[in-house]
């Protein structure tokens, strides 16, 4: 059931991460993604030090609705700085490094530390990478997407 609720809570959360870049910060995807990002690693810190069912299952949601956000405001980028013609290829680059790198590799990776390491290892891994994610996102906080030209 906690696995639902993480998994869930993404949908209103990626929706709502392109709302905030669009809205808020006007169309530039870095500001979101280092907002999102610095929450993850809240969360994230949170869910690591939780006793209590309550917060537990908080930080997962909250991690779940955080996480999406960024995954999505990813590939918008991409989208944004190519033509029109090259949008499928662009996507379906960068979901193919995206999973291949990313999912593949960092089950590998966790999966290695954790058993060298420990879970605080992990924990503090993946806590170091959402911050480094939040850098990089921010590396791009002026850049904005394409214009509609009439």
């Amino acid at each position: 059931m906690r696995y639902f609720l993480y998994e869930i809570a993404g949908i209103p959360g990626t929706i709502f991460a392109g709302w905030v870049s669009d809205k808020i910060f006007k169309g530039r995807r870095g500001p979101a993604g280092f907002v999102f990002m610095l929450g993850v690693t809240a969360f994230t810190i949170v869910y690591w030090q939780a006793t209590s069912i309550f917060w537990i299952n908080l930080s997962l949601v909250m991690i779940g609705f955080l996480i999406y956000g960024p995954v999505m405001l990813i590939g918008l980028p991409a989208l944004d700085l190519v033509p029109k013609k090259a949008a499928g290829t662009a996507a379906g680059l960068t979901g193919l490094f995206g999973y291949l790198f990313g999912s593949v590799m960092a089950n590998a990776f966790m999966g290695m530390v954790v058993d060298h390491f420990g879970w605080a290892t992990g924990f503090l891994t993946i806590v170091f990478a959402a911050l480094f994610a939040a850098v990089l996102f921010a590396t791009t906080w002026k850049v904005r997407g394409q214009q509609v030209t009439k």
